[in-house]
C-alpha cells in the first residue's frame, strides 16, 4: 500500500506545485528531502469579511502509512480561536470538520484545506468574529511533538 500512497501523494504534490484549486490556501512538502511524503505544510488565506481577513494561516498536516484511506492528522501552526481546533495546541479535532470526521480515499490534502477556510467564513457562523489571538503567534509545536 505504500506505493498506491506515494502515487497518490506525488500526484497532490503536483497539483500543490501547480497552484489546482482556490488560490486561497496552497500546500507542499514540508521539507523536499522527506522521500516518504508525510509531513506537509499548508497556508490558507482568512477569508474577506471576517475576523479572519488578510491573515495568513499555516497547518501542519502529516500523512500516515494509511493514508489516503486513512485522513491524514492537521493542525494549526498559527495560533487560532476556531470550535474544533485546541486553544493550546493546535490541533484539530476531526469530528469538527465535516472532511475529516467523513474522510474517503478520494478526499485529497486541498480538501481539507478547502474546508477549514469554508469553517472560517461560513455565513452567519459566529466563527466569522471569533476573538483572534494576536497576529503571527504560533503554538509551541515542538512541546506538542514531545508529548
Amino acid at each position: 500500500m505504500a506505493s498506491r500512497k506515494n502515487f497518490r501523494l506525488l500526484d497532490e504534490l503536483e497539483d500543490g506545485e501547480k497552484g489546482k484549486g482556490d488560490m486561497s490556501y496552497s500546500y507542499g512538502l514540508a521539507d523536499s528531502d522527506d522521500v516518504m511524503m508525510v509531513n506537509w505544510s499548508g497556508t490558507i488565506l482568512g477569508p474577506h469579511n471576517t475576523v479572519f481577513q488578510n491573515r495568513i494561516y499555516t497547518v501542519k498536516i502529516v500523512c500516515g502509512m494509511d493514508y489516503p484511506n486513512v485522513a491524514p492528522i492537521v493542525s494549526f501552526v498559527t495560533q487560532i480561536n476556531l470550535p474544533g481546533v485546541d486553544p493550546s495546541t493546535g490541533s484539530i479535532d476531526t469530528r469538527k470538520f465535516p472532511v475529516l470526521n467523513a474522510w474517503q480515499p478520494d478526499k485529497m490534502i486541498r480538501s481539507v484545506l478547502k474546508d477549514l477556510r469554508s469553517a472560517m467564513a461560513h455565513e452567519g457562523s459566529i466563527n466569522r468574529n471569533l476573538h483572534q489571538p494576536p497576529e503571527g503567534l504560533v503554538y509551541d509545536i515542538e512541546e506538542e511533538e514531545r508529548e
